[in-house]
């Protein structure tokens, strides 16, 4: 963990742009140092559930969202991973009004909502899933790994171990997502994810959950492209759409789209 005595105070000599940038660049480099081990084990699970015809879901609600999109559909990903988005937790267009925060932040935290999501497909026994959430506490969350648990999934969780740990369970059952997860990628995040103090300021701001998360799901896309084909499995990857027009992108976008859908086939049957 990054040391909890670091002061984030900005100095008065030091702008607070560069002085974000620093932290999160050290946060980066813990990430590496600390967390490179799970974060290839679970390229490698993937790599596995892929291989054998299974899917990879991810989930997470509220900002969190934006790491399961950050994973698929995105420029050299490939068929194998979707994101699980229910648009009703995770609408970032609004934040008063009609589709505003209030409404996601209460059905977050609604008990049994969850597997209503997950009636909504036939998982297979080679499916798994990756779990978002940084704080790791809200019942949503809790309930879609409990429920891929149930149904024998494997479940990833990419969450701050030491928000979690912080916080109190939000769940009648009292358990968090690190109580329901196979493997768990720490993304270093302190309590409330910010890590930036400005005198005047009487809260922190500069959250980092997005670039140490993005970071976790970019090396979990590469490292299991990796392994995938250490196992003869050649990934169809999205091309760029830039490239779009020119006769072999164009080929290799429909090939994309073709895969995708084939691997998607087992979930409504």
């Amino acid at each position: 963990m990054p040391d909890p005595a670091l002061n984030t105070t900005v100095p008065a000599t030091k702008q607070a742009g560069l002085a974000f940038f620093d932290h999160a660049m050290n946060l980066l480099q813990e990430l590496r140092r600390t967390q490179a081990g799970v974060i290839q084990k679970a390229a490698e699970l993937c790599a596995d559930r892929i291989a054998r015809g299974g899917l990879v879901f991810l989930f997470g609600n509220g900002h969190s969202r934006m790491m399961s999109e950050e994973m698929t559909p995105r420029q050299g990903c490939y068929p194998g991973f979707v994101a699980l988005v229910e648009t009703a937790l995770s609408n970032h267009a609004a934040i008063i009004g009609a589709n505003g925060l209030r409404a996601p932040l209460y059905l977050e935290n609604y008990e049994g909502y969850a597997e209503q999501i997950l009636h909504g497909f036939h998982f297979g026994p080679n499916d798994a899933f990756i779990v978002i959430s940084t704080s790791g506490i809200r019942p949503v969350i809790v309930e879609i790994a409990m429920g891929a648990q149930a149904r024998g999934l494997p479940v990833i969780a990419i969450v701050s171990k030491a928000h979690c740990e912080e916080a109190q369970a939000a769940h009648s059952s009292g358990k968090k997502l690190i109580n329901c997860a196979d493997l768990i990628i720490d993304n270093l995040c302190p309590p409330g994810d910010c890590v930036l103090e400005l005198e005047g300021l009487e809260w922190r701001t500069g959250p980092v959950s997005t670039i140490t998360g993005a970071m976790i799901i970019n090396m979990i896309r590469c490292a299991a492209a990796e392994a995938l084909l250490a196992r003869g499995v050649k990934p169809v990857i999205l091309p760029s759409h830039q490239f779009v027009g020119h006769t072999s992108a164009s080929e290799q976008l429909e090939a994309f789209y073709e895969a995708y859908r084939l691997s998607l086939k087992h979930l409504f049957e």
